[in-house]
């Protein structure tokens, strides 16, 4: 049983409203906000976040985001795909799920021979899954659905890409994991890292949905509670540094020793402690400091700065650093739900990609840092015509 006893508070990133609910302005007074207190709890090894909104108040009909969206992550899945096809799946009849399936972008890599079953609690983007033919129930991940009856202790593949960390009730979620898995079961996941975030000081990771900043250490503490161990880890490129994990029941595969080397690259890190974390504390504080430097500098000198990619991570640094439309004049976004609305908090204008191209800004910050050679390919003549990319982190 995993508890919140020994939480310690590290640091608070102020008043957050939803990260993804991009706003009209009619609905400026009725915003949600709650205060994003962060901890980390030595037992477990694991950073979280101490107060969080309701899993139901951020994935519902109105969910903005899409796997599909981005090509970068569309063919990370088919790699991630093909990385399960051959090295877990022996024949096509073994059973697989997927937590948190999005729009179908990793299921739609299956033969339709595969036993396959997606959860995908954002009902508007479930649809689009299920409009493809696919297995999806439109609902958060359990075992108790009657569709997931006959994949109960027979289930060979349980997988999630950036979905674990959004789950507040860790106890559930694994008793349901090995309620499905079969006895040589596998659940194999990837979420942003902690290692990454603190070596970046990229605390745009941390907003409502991650509840967890997972480790090396801390899912090894965690699984081994319920009679599971780690037997790999893969470090990955995506959302700015990110890490799979393998893990299976007790004694049925060999660990690999890519496990115990990351593990102690965390405790030389000195991330596996609260002790250890107050660094990472002052660096947050000092990147705030720092971009609203820049961006009054920006100001005085007067260059017009633009806001490019409206993402969830936009909406903590944002609200942490307070920036507002007198700095950021407006965000370039590509999704149809967020154009013509505003960003959560402080309610800057989202403006059609299609526009920064017709009249380009001065200065842009980037907020989808993680995604800069999809755009920065995408958006050359921006840099021909003497334009300049920033961010928090180093581009």
């Amino acid at each position: 049983m995993i508890d919140n006893k020994n939480d310690k508070f590290l640091m608070s990133f102020g008043q957050m409203p939803i990260a993804n609910n991009f706003i009209e302005k009619e609905n400026f007074d009725n915003e949600f906000f709650y205060e994003m207190k962060v901890g980390f709890n030595d037992e477990y090894s694991l950073f979280k976040l101490l107060e969080h909104p309701k899993p139901e108040q951020m994935f519902n009909s109105k969910y903005p985001f899409l796997t599909s969206s981005s090509k970068y992550m569309v063919e990370h899945f088919k790699k991630f795909y093909e990385f399960i096809l051959n090295n877990y799946i022996e024949n096509e009849n073994e059973k697989i799920i997927e937590i948190g399936c999005n729009d179908g972008s990793m299921l739609n890599n299956f033969s339709p021979k595969h036993n396959c079953l997606g959860f995908e609690p954002s009902t508007n983007i479930a649809k689009i899954a299920q409009d493809k033919k696919l297995n999806v129930i439109a609902n958060f991940f359990s075992s108790n659905y009657l569709e997931a009856k006959s994949y109960i202790n027979n289930t060979k593949i349980i997988y999630a890409a950036n979905v674990i960390c959004h789950i507040p009730d860790l106890n559930q979620l694994i008793n349901d994991i090995d309620k499905l898995l079969s006895k040589k079961g596998l659940f194999i996941f990837e979420e942003p890292y902690l290692g990454s975030m603190v070596s970046k000081t990229s605390y745009d990771q941390i907003y409502d949905e991650h509840v967890y900043i997972f480790s090396v250490s801390s899912v090894k503490k965690i699984f081994n509670k319920f009679g599971f161990e780690l037997i790999n880890v893969m470090p990955q490129t995506t959302h700015g540094g990110s890490m799979r994990y393998i893990v299976a029941r007790k004694g049925e595969y060999q660990i690999e020793k890519n496990v115990d080397l990351n593990e102690q690259i965390e405790i030389d890190q000195q991330i596996i402690s609260h002790e250890g974390l107050l660094n990472f504390k002052n660096k947050c504080n000092e990147s705030k400091a720092k971009i609203i430097d820049l961006l009054n500098g920006f100001k005085k000198k007067g260059k017009l700065v633009s806001g490019y990619a409206a993402t969830s991570k936009s909406t903590t640094i944002l609200n942490f650093c307070q920036i507002r439309n007198d700095l950021i004049n407006c965000i370039y976004d590509t999704t149809p739900d967020k154009i013509g609305k505003f960003s959560p908090g402080v309610h800057i204008p989202i403006i059609d990609y299609k526009e920064f191209q017709k009249k380009y800004p001065d200065v842009v910050y980037l907020f989808a840092w993680n995604h800069k050679n999809e755009i920065f390919n995408k958006e050359k003549k921006f840099i021909e015509n003497g334009g300049e990319w920033f961010s928090h982190v180093e581009l």
